[in-house]
């Protein structure tokens, strides 16, 4: 199972941290989020939120392992 961590407004969003999924790859992680909670699949696929496997950000799909580290980052700002 993957470890699945949302950060910040994400996080409240969904109302937990961290928890463990059963996906064979990105986009169908994406898609059980989304069933599970509308709004936190709105949200995932929301400008700006950045997805990191391992601790290295990607773009667009990618397989999982059970070992997989997935992260969603929020949309950053700087001052």
């Amino acid at each position: 199972m993957a470890r699945v961590l949302l950060f910040g407004p994400l996080r409240d969003l969904a109302g937990w941290r961290e928890r463990q999924v059963a996906a064979t790859s990105l986009a169908e992680l994406r898609v059980f989020l989304a069933a599970e909670d509308a709004d936190l699949g709105a949200a995932l696929g929301g400008k700006g939120v950045q997805v990191a496997v391992d601790q290295a950000v990607v773009r667009g799909d990618m397989a999982l392992s059970a070992a997989s580290e997935v992260a969603f980052l929020p949309p950053m700002s700087g001052g």
